[in-house]
């Protein structure tokens, strides 16, 4: 079966940042999961990816604007320090999770202060040209009840 509109797609996928490190990848965990058509994976990788089938194999290079986004200056912010103790110590470059108005968002820390904090609220990959190595793993019809979900269930039901 070929990808296409309200697929679920199970693949493995390793990430590499501009510099051809790697990122992440799903290659030492069960496949993740999505429904084409839905907006769960970045609409290029959609794109990329439709019209392949089980066993197929694709890179797929994003510049910035498709990807994690440009760098905005205007996402930085400083936070009381207290805000992030549940993050351990703290350190330029660390990645931390932050509640705002929005819900629970990925910060960077800038500077570390003794009663506050800077953050970059920019996708830590914003601004890269990132490369995904896809391996499509299985291909199948959705649900109905995945198709309102607006997202795949894994074998036990859902997957969140």
């Amino acid at each position: 079966m070929k990808i296409s509109s309200k697929s679920v797609v199970a693949f493995h996928y390793t990430l590499f940042n501009e510099t051809g490190d790697e990122v992440e990848s799903s290659r030492d965990s069960e496949p993740s999961l999505c429904l084409i058509g839905a907006g769960n994976i970045l609409p290029g990788l959609e794109q990329a990816i439709m019209t392949k089938q089980a066993g197929d194999k694709v890179d797929v290079t994003l510049e910035p604007r498709l990807a994690y986004g440009v760098l905005q200056a205007d996402k930085k912010d400083r936070v009381s320090a207290k805000y992030l103790k549940h993050e351990g110590k703290l350190h330029p470059g660390k990645v931390v999770s932050i509640n705002t108005k929005q819900g629970a968002q990925t910060a960077t820390v800038v500077k570390v202060g003794k009663f506050s904090v800077d953050i970059d609220l920019n996708h830590p990959l914003a601004g890269q040209t990132v490369t995904f190595a896809i391996e499509i793993d299985n291909v199948r019809a959705a649900t109905q009840e995945e198709i309102s979900h607006g997202h795949a269930h894994g074998a036990g039901g859902h997957q969140h």
